[in-house]
């Protein structure tokens, strides 16, 4: 477990700060006392993670699009960052079948812009990419992607996720080679958690329902995903940054997923949440004949992460479907979210040791 700590007074810039894991990241940062700006978009939902916690009193907001780089770079200027933590992109895999060229923009060329910035400033220090655990050529095979596997996403998402990764790699072998600034990526698997509102993502879908009073419509039940709570992505962006910022030998690519015991298809997903939900919430099969392709098997390796940072999982999926209910229904009773936040933070991380002032 690494000091939260290290974050306080540093100035951190975080891209797609008013998206889903953008305002948990944010929500830390500001708790460990960290200088905060965010650089997005407006919020991609309403509601939105990012307005009903509060976050926008306690951080600096600044809304741009990543595709913009005189914007960009005159947040750069102004901040002068020390850490960046790059998580803006489209999404979405069907929006990237209606938007390919709006999604190649935002997530290859909003990277090259994030990138150039830290090329030109050498205030940043330490930078980490936020791709995505689709970023790999799939074969839908049985075992896990290892970091050293051929990237090829299929959809514009997967692919321009690729890209993004590629474009860091050579920013990081052209640029960055003299030590000046530590340079990662970070490919996640699903996250689930309190405060998703996205479309076309299935826990969101299911609370969608569960306010409408209908059954569950499912897409693609047998689909086996690698899901994982968003706090667990989130303090592994946290610990990478700040230990290849005291210590570039730790900068590298990094798989970040669940054990292999929480590698669950969606049906089980689904069956999960109608058991932490109550209620009698069901669901059903609403597969579509001709959809848009979507992988029906992805599984990390997530070895390199383990063995460099002692890291393992906390919350298995029954743990992490509990959580994820438990906040939707303080939302929906009009509860104090950030003060869920927390307990759920400190319940996480914070168990048996002081919490942060």
């Amino acid at each position: 477990m690494f000091d939260l700590n290290f974050y306080n007074g540093k100035k951190v810039l975080v891209t797609g700060h008013t998206g889903f894991k953008g305002s948990w990241l944010c929500h830390i940062l500001a708790e460990a006392g960290a200088d905060v700006t965010g650089y997005s978009l407006e919020p991609p939902t309403s509601p939105s993670l990012y307005s009903i916690s509060g976050l926008e009193q306690r951080i600096n907001s600044v809304i741009g699009d990543v595709r913009d780089f005189d914007k960009l770079r005159a947040v750069f200027e102004d901040i002068q960052p020390e850490i960046v933590f790059h998580l803006a992109a489209q999404p979405i895999v069907r929006d990237s079948y209606k938007y390919p060229r709006y999604t190649y923009e935002t997530n290859v060329m909003g990277t090259v812009n994030i990138m150039e910035c830290a090329r030109l400033f050498p205030c940043v220090k330490s930078l980490l990419n936020v791709t995505t655990d689709k970023v790999y050529q799939n074969n839908e095979w049985c075992w896990g992607y290892r970091e050293n596997e051929p990237l090829d996403g299929f959809d514009p998402y997967s692919n321009s996720k690729s890209c993004s990764e590629l474009v860091t790699h050579c920013y990081k072998n052209s640029f960055f080679t003299n030590g000046s600034t530590a340079v990662s990526t970070a490919r996640a698997g699903n996250v689930i958690g309190g405060g998703d509102f996205a479309n076309d993502r299935i826990i969101p879908d299911c609370v969608r329902a569960m306010i409408g009073g209908k059954v569950i419509g499912v897409r693609n039940p047998y689909s086996t995903r690698p899901y994982q709570h968003v706090l667990e992505p989130v303090f592994l962006y946290l610990e990478i940054a700040a230990k290849q910022y005291e210590d570039i030998s730790f900068a590298g690519y990094y798989n970040v997923g669940p054990d292999e015991c929480d590698l669950v298809t969606t049906g089980e997903l689904v069956d999960l949440f109608c058991k932490y939900w109550g209620n009698d919430a069901k669901w059903e099969n609403q597969a579509e004949p001709n959809a848009p392709h979507e992988a029906n098997f992805l599984k990390l390796d997530c070895s390199k992460i383990k063995s460099v940072f002692g890291w393992r999982p906390r919350w298995h999926i029954e743990k992490c479907m509990e959580m994820t209910c438990a906040f939707s229904k303080v939302w929906l009773s009009g509860g104090n979210i950030a003060a869920e936040m927390n307990r759920e933070i400190d319940e996480f991380w914070f168990i048996n040791s002081s919490r942060l002032a």
